[in-house]
């Protein structure tokens, strides 16, 4: 009998699929790519962490102006920096930075430094123009940044004369495109008190105050107008105002300071003056005492403590303010200066000398701590290079300051009346004399002094005993604050 053999009904017997063993070795070569791709940085890990966000042009425009409020001036100009970085064509960012780079110039020391903020500040309005035409406030920023490119004390009478009258251009074009421009109206007042054109600047400040008076821009500039008309009062109201808008701005208690202390100056009561004096005082500690808050080692407020003291005639608590100024820029020849400056008016005309000596020509190793009035250095105060400061409008007064010294101390020192020589050469030559008589009579007076001078000092002989410099000046020689503006001179 045939049996039909049963069938497999459930067990299979094995077989091989080519098909399928192809689609494993696929998949298996597929894996080992992968995973060497991933090592090779070209495919990125599913479970790597996100990437941070980038952050957009108008976050770091935010930042800069928190950053500008709170007083950073240094971070609100890094953060709009960014933000122009980011978007290169944000009009608005290249103009707002420009306005900040400008007012921070005011917080600069030296002249080489405030020329060189001025310059990047006119570099970046231009930017936002060239980007926005047709934009009033891109203007009106461009305006501004020319007013203060016109300081008479940082720049020729050329530049001066040219941007200034630029400003008055891009001013009045502002206003063309936009009539209620508030800032345009300010920017302008400022311009023509530059011009010496009072009258039009009251009435146009008035009106910026009238459209809108929550911006601190208005109020300085008001501020800056009647302290050309000399009303320091109503002055120190407006810097008043300003600061309630933006308390943490350390350059508004500065110009209300000075303000106070051109009041003391000119008070004919001996306790009147006392109390301005004081106010004054009271303005610059709190500017410094924000820079300690903010961490800020801004030297500036120290430096219009020891003004105000100096114009007291306490001269050793205003070269203690110097020295604190010089703990925070050991190497700024500015500082040594205005130390210099403040050991002559106190007769201290030796120890004045390599002060004045580090501003004029510069000096290294010991003599720098001598200029800043110490025995020697050590590890606390270490030398520090320090270089001569230009001769300028800015830094004549430590020249002439310097050669008087030297000439009326010549008896004391064969080295002295050379010296002076050749510091009178550097300012005949500068031209500055035609603008300031009272150079050619300090050059005089030093030059008769060098002539009566012994020629040689007699080693372990007995001092000659030197004679009183006979420097006089036309002016206070002690540098101002800079201005708010151009041309317009500090109170």
């Amino acid at each position: 009998m045939n049996v039909p053999p049963r069938r497999p009904l459930f067990t299979r017997h094995p077989e091989s699929n080519l098909y399928r063993m192809f689609f494993w070795v696929l998949l298996a070569l597929g894996g080992v790519w992968l995973i060497l791709q991933i090592r090779g940085g070209q495919i990125k890990s599913p479970f790597d962490p996100p990437l941070a966000p980038t952050r957009t042009s108008a976050s770091y425009a935010l930042e800069g102006d928190a950053q500008f409020t709170a007083g950073n001036i240094g971070e609100s100009i890094a953060a709009y920096q960014e933000a122009v970085r980011v978007d290169p064509k944000n009009a608005n960012a290249w103009a707002e930075l420009a306005r900040i780079q400008t007012y921070s110039s005011s917080l600069l020391t030296t002249d080489a430094e405030r020329v060189a903020r001025l310059k990047e500040s006119l570099q970046s309005a231009t930017k936002a123009t060239q980007l926005a035409a047709d934009d009033s406030t891109t203007h009106a920023v461009l305006a501004f940044a020319l007013d203060w490119n016109a300081d008479a004390s940082l720049f020729t009478d050329d530049v001066v004369q040219r941007n200034l009258t630029q400003a008055d251009q891009e001013a009045l074009h502002a206003l063309q495109l936009d009539p209620t421009n508030t800032l345009a109206a300010a920017y302008y007042a400022e311009i023509l008190v530059d011009e010496q054109k009072w009258t039009q600047a009251d009435q146009y400040i008035k009106q910026a105050v009238d459209q809108d008076p929550s911006l601190m821009d208005v109020h300085r500039v008001y501020a800056y107008v009647l302290e050309s008309l000399g009303e320091y009062n109503l002055a120190i109201q407006e810097y008043d105002k300003a600061i309630a808008i933006t308390p943490k701005l350390t350059f508004l208690y500065l110009r209300a300071g000075a303000n106070y202390r051109t009041l003391g100056f000119k008070s004919p009561n001996e306790e009147n003056q006392k109390q301005l004096f004081l106010k004054s005082l009271d303005y610059f500690a709190k500017a410094a005492s924000i820079n300690t808050e903010l961490q800020v080692k801004d030297p500036v407020p120290y430096l219009s403590i020891a003004k105000t003291y100096s114009q007291q005639g306490e001269y050793f608590i205003a070269a203690r303010n110097v020295q604190k100024a010089l703990d925070f820029q050991p190497n700024n020849p500015d500082f040594y200066g205005q130390l210099g400056i403040i050991y002559f008016k106190s007769r201290n005309y030796e120890g004045s000398i390599p002060a004045l000596a580090c501003a004029v020509k510069g000096c290294s190793g010991e003599d720098s701590c001598k200029g800043r009035g110490l025995d020697a250095c050590d590890q606390q105060d270490p030398p520090q290079d320090v270089p001569g400061l230009p001769l300028s409008l800015g830094s004549v007064d430590y020249y002439q300051v310097y050669f008087s010294v030297l000439a009326a101390l010549g008896p004391r020192d064969a080295t002295y009346c050379p010296e002076a020589a050749r510091v009178i050469s550097l300012v005949r030559a500068s031209g500055y004399e035609k603008d300031r008589p009272d150079i050619t009579a300090n050059i005089t007076a030093a030059q008769l002094e060098c002539s009566s001078a012994p020629e040689n000092v007699s080693p372990g002989g007995p001092t000659p005993t030197a004679p009183t410099p006979k420097a006089v000046f036309t002016s206070t020689p002690f540098p101002t604050e800079t201005p708010f503006g151009g041309t317009t001179p500090t109170p």
